[in-house]
C-alpha cells in the first residue's frame, strides 16, 4: 500500500426526467465515493473529467474541489457526492482525476478508470 493512494468508485446512472432525447439531450448522475486508502491524511484540491459522446464529441470539466468541496480525508475515511452530465447521444463515457495533496505536502493524482453512460434499452 502506497502512503499516498486514493481508492475512488463510481456509480452512474441514467436520468429519463432530465434528458430531452428529441434535442439529443441525454442526462447522468453519478456518485462518487473517494476513500483514503493511503496512511497520510489527504485533501481532495480539484479534478478533472473528460466526457466522450458516442460521436466522439468531448468535454473537459475542470475546477476546484467536488461539489463546493475540498474534503481532508484521514487514512480510511470517506467522502461521497453526486453530479451530473448531458451529452448528446445515448451512450457515453467519462473518466477523470482528482488532483490531490498530502498533509505532508505531496501532490499526487487519484484516477478515475472510464465508465460507461448508457440510457437502458426499452423494449415495447
Amino acid at each position: 500500500m502506497s502512503q499516498y493512494e486514493m481508492s475512488v468508485t463510481v456509480a452512474p446512472r441514467y436520468m429519463p426526467e432530465q434528458s430531452d432525447p428529441a434535442r439529443r439531450q441525454f442526462a447522468f448522475a453519478y456518485t462518487i465515493t473517494i476513500r483514503n486508502t493511503g496512511s497520510v491524511p489527504t485533501q481532495l484540491i480539484a479534478r478533472h473529467w473528460v466526457i466522450s459522446d458516442s460521436e466522439n464529441t468531448v468535454q473537459e470539466v475542470k475546477g476546484l474541489g467536488v461539489v463546493g468541496n475540498q474534503p481532508l480525508l484521514a487514512p480510511g475515511e470517506r467522502f461521497e457526492y453526486t453530479s451530473w452530465a448531458v451529452i448528446a447521444t445515448p451512450v457515453g463515457s467519462m473518466r477523470g482525476d482528482f488532483f490531490c495533496v498530502a498533509e505532508d505536502g505531496t501532490r499526487f493524482e487519484a484516477p478515475v478508470a472510464p465508465f460507461a453512460l448508457s440510457m437502458p434499452r426499452t423494449l415495447h
